[in-house]
């Protein structure tokens, strides 16, 4: 199979058929495909990435105004189909020998794996046979067909965790946490899904070697990273490499005999694939690689590279927004490069009189520990534009409601343990469900008092003062309303009845004596009286 020409990406179009297409007919005009429909949703998001790693290596534009065109009207499927041909002898999935997608050029023997340990969340070898695999259950796939394959070949080389001495992790480390802007509108189709992250050829930055072995790996022998080998870094490829990186050293096995039901999708194949070699010593990526789908954690000293953004306990939330948007200071985040360049330049074009569209951020990742996957996590945030001339105020108006959110669920936690333990300060165990409720029950309204803030900035003015004052209550009354749920779920006696009744006092006076609520409130007062001025 060729992952460029032959169909195997699982879509549905705009009627809602679900079917499997080459890469280029996403620029198909009559019943366009809208979406990627996986049968997992970790499939899912790498195939996003792989068909925009396709486009901005085959058909990335010049500049914006080039994206602009593109933008407003996709190429011709014959277009797209002659840029992406040129790759296509890059793309064999399968191979005794030779080049294949994904895969080490020069790996004839290692250890043979199911083809189960291509799914990241998959028990290890040893896990099953000390018979230690509780939660997922091993022998549960044992064959796939090439689509499912490719998928989660992909899936793993992109999101790669550590696996043991020598696997090494993805370029992004592992697990990272990927973020892509999605247009609002449900009629949007796929290639506009994929275009809103493409960069223009120009901000993507010139490599030391233009050469196809130095984009995708595969096609030279891997830089091994054992003893005698060396770490890659940004210089030793080019820039285009991030969207293709390889650390694992894979190797598919041909089926000879691979009549069968994929254990994945259910679709019938004439080549089931059981069976891959691995062996440890891949590519080792060092050294400063940003890729432009992921927002990262700047050193503040300028002492250490930039660390990716990993999937985490809890999920994404709100509390994630201001660095996943834009950047958050006080913890370095910074948003993704994609992103960014929305803000400088592709929301202009999407405001234009004839976009009429809106925007979305999808963020999604494994939180991972260490080689083991906890959970999958992903979720869509309301992307705002504000002018370049109020984004600072904005931004360090957003750092000052997130922090006094903070602060004020450290103090409800702390209160809500005061009612179930006697020594709050040394109980424990897992109170993440307390941090959950809170920011469930803030996320909607945080929202909506950005929301028309954001759309005054554009109007030559910004008025925080509401967004404070009303923000500052909003934190308050969910506190105490917390508070109650989670001390009076129960019945009390007289003795914890006392208890709650202390706890939930002391919970009061601090809300109203917290400095970063007190923040909020001054803020707002200031503004009031200059207002009044």
């Amino acid at each position: 199979m060729n992952l460029v020409e032959d169909s195997w990406l699982p879509i549905v179009r705009r009627c809602g058929m679900r079917e499997k297409i080459a890469p280029w007919q996403i620029a198909e005009r009559e019943n366009p495909v809208v979406d990627i429909c996986t049968v997992r949703p970790d499939f899912r998001g790498a195939l996003f990435q792989f068909l925009i790693g396709l486009l901005q290596t085959a058909s990335a534009p010049k500049d914006i105004d080039d994206w602009r065109a593109h933008w407003k009207k996709a190429p011709t499927e014959e277009t797209l189909k002659s840029q992406l041909q040129i790759y296509a002898p890059n793309f064999a999935l399968l191979r005794d020998s030779g080049p294949a997608f994904m895969q080490d050029l020069e790996l004839l023997e290692g250890e043979s794996k199911s083809i189960a340990s291509l799914l990241i969340e998959a028990p290890g070898s040893k896990t099953c046979r000390d018979n230690q695999d509780l939660f997922i259950k091993g022998g549960r796939v044992q064959g796939v067909c090439p689509s499912c394959a490719a998928s989660a070949l992909f899936t793993l080389q992109i999101n790669a965790p550590s696996g043991g001495v020598g696997h090494r992790t993805s370029l992004r480390g592992g697990g990272p946490l990927t973020t892509l802007l999605m247009p609002s509108a449900e009629s949007a189709t796929l290639w506009h899904k994929l275009w809103l992250n493409i960069l223009p050829q120009e901000r993507l930055g010139v490599g030391s070697t233009n050469s196809a072995r130095s984009i995708f790996p595969w096609l030279a022998p891997s830089r091994l990273s054992d003893k005698q080998g060396s770490s890659t870094f940004p210089d030793d490829a080019h820039p285009l490499q991030v969207y293709w990186g390889m650390p694992r050293r894979i190797r598919l096995h041909t089926p000879r005999d691979g009549r069968g039901y994929c254990d994945l999708c259910g679709e019938q194949t004439d080549q089931l694939i059981r069976e891959y070699t691995s062996k440890n010593y891949g590519i080792n990526y060092e050294g400063p690689w940003v890729h432009p789908l992921t927002p990262y954690r700047q050193d503040l000293k300028k002492k250490s590279p930039p660390l990716s953004l990993k999937g985490q306990q809890g999920g994404l939330g709100y509390r994630h927004w201001l660095g996943l948007l834009w950047h958050d200071p006080a913890n370095g985040y910074e948003a993704s490069r994609a992103v960014r360049l929305f803000h400088e330049g592709y929301g202009e074009i999407l405001e234009e009189p004839d976009a009429n569209i809106g925007v979305r951020l999808w963020g999604f990742g494994y939180d991972m520990d260490n080689m083991k996957a906890r959970c999958w996590y992903e979720q869509e945030m309301p992307v705002l534009t504000v002018s370049s001339e109020y984004r600072p105020q904005f931004i360090s108006l957003v750092g000052e409601l997130l922090a006094a959110a903070q602060d004020v669920l450290k103090e409800l936690r702390f209160r809500v343990k005061a009612t179930w333990f006697n020594n709050p300060k040394e109980a424990k165990g897992d109170f993440s469900f307390i941090d959950q409720a809170f920011w469930q029950a803030t996320e909607s309204q945080f929202y909506r008092l950005l929301k028309p803030l954001a759309r005054e900035s554009k109007q030559a003015q910004f008025i925080s003062a509401p967004v404070a004052s009303a923000w500052a209550q909003i934190l308050k009354k969910t506190a105490l309303v917390q508070f109650d749920h989670w001390s009076l779920e129960e019945a009390l006696d007289g003795l914890k009845l006392q208890r709650v009744t202390r706890a939930r006092r002391f919970l009061k006076s601090k809300l109203s004596s917290l400095a970063s609520l007190k923040t909020l409130d001054d803020a707002a007062k200031v503004e009031q009286q200059q207002e009044e001025l």
